[in-house]
């Protein structure tokens, strides 16, 4: 599918609507490991109906946006990561672990009590329902096999390393099903390589190599600081970057608008596409084009912009629907300036 110079997609999530799950409990709390049921508004019968509607309302803002790669918006997730790590074999989800989170703070978690392994499919209906949904290309993200081990609880594997390799094992096949399916982006949410970048370096990227082992497709990553909503603070730039410039991913998600991140170091990324991130998240107050235009023109110095996709900081969950709407329709905005600026 043939794409415009510099074009605009979201990282993962956009906001989900407020009939669907309860934003004031979703936001007053640390991104669900373990199912939480509760946050839904929805009885348990009529959630995929429900789930259903609200995808084709994300995706239908998205088109009115005027993004050139959809997502599904996550519609169906209580957090990036639980909806997958959730259904898999080997994990005990009547008897919680605990784990810390990247705060710091203690939080449920799955217990692996057995070898990881995957059941079934987890997200390929989510794909075969986009599909039929839209004509634009389409992006469907999974947690990366470090994050889940990271957000796990080990009374099986009694090694990391072998824990993060059951995982990616089942990434790998569920990867491979959703580009059977339609998918024409992958994207691996891996935020705990930055929140932990010495265990990343370990055994992080052995595992994502095996994540991607054999996998015929576009695969991105993304790597960030935390949801802007419950992390306020932000370092001057990332501790784990050029590692993943010899890994088989193609598309690396690099936050740039609230860290104002000196955006020299993608050229630690050679070869990569660079997704932009150029929203600002930890604020309602919506950018104008040019605000978003400048920040892309930051990048150009050190990326080709033949390699750069303009997206978000990171996903749109926890903003007020009409916030994340209006960032959206800035983003495209500020990438149509430059893309004509460029012309």
């Amino acid at each position: 599918m043939t794409l415009p110079l510099l074009p605009t997609s979201l990282v993962g999530s956009y906001a989900q609507p407020e009939w669907l799950i309860d934003r004031a409990k979703l936001a007053g709390r640390f991104p669900p490991r373990t199912r939480q049921k509760e946050l839904w508004r929805i009885p348990e019968d009529m959630l995929e109906e429900a789930w259903d509607d609200a995808t084709i309302m994300a995706m239908e803002a998205q088109e009115r946006a005027g993004l050139d790669i959809i997502t599904d918006g996550e519609m169906r997730r209580e957090s990036y990561s639980n909806r997958f790590a959730t259904a898999l074999d080997g994990v005990d989800m009547d008897n919680h672990g605990t784990a810390l989170d990247r705060s710091g703070e203690p939080v449920p978690v799955p217990r692996v009590t057995g070898p990881i392994s995957r059941r079934h499919a987890v997200q390929v209906r989510d794909v075969e329902f986009m599909k039929q949904h839209t004509d634009k290309a389409i992006k469907i993200t999974v947690p990366g096999p470090f994050t889940m081990s990271q957000q796990a609880q080990d009374d099986y594997y009694g090694d990391p390393e072998a824990l993060a390799l059951g995982y990616a094992a089942a990434v790998n096949e569920e990867i491979k099903d959703l580009f059977a399916a339609g998918a024409d982006v992958v994207q691996l949410d891996e935020p705990y390589m930055q929140a932990r970048p010495d265990k990343a370096r370990q055994f992080g990227l052995v595992a994502l190599e095996r994540a991607l082992e054999g996998v015929q497709g576009t695969t991105a990553l993304h790597i960030c600081f935390g949801y802007a909503h419950l992390i306020h603070e932000r370092p001057e730039g990332y501790s784990f970057l050029p590692e993943l410039s010899a890994s088989a991913v193609q598309q690396i998600s690099i936050e740039t608008a609230q860290s104002k991140l000196d955006t020299k170091v993608l050229e630690t990324l050679p070869g990569k596409t660079i997704i932009l991130g150029v929203l600002d998240l930890s604020t309602h107050a919506v950018e104008e084009p040019e605000t978003v235009a400048a920040r892309i023109r930051k990048a150009l110095p050190h990326v080709d912009a033949r390699r750069i996709i303009v997206a978000p900081d990171c996903g749109l969950k926890y903003l007020p629907r009409e916030v994340a709407f209006g960032k959206m329709r800035a983003m495209v905005e500020g990438a149509r300036m430059v893309r004509e600026e460029l012309a």
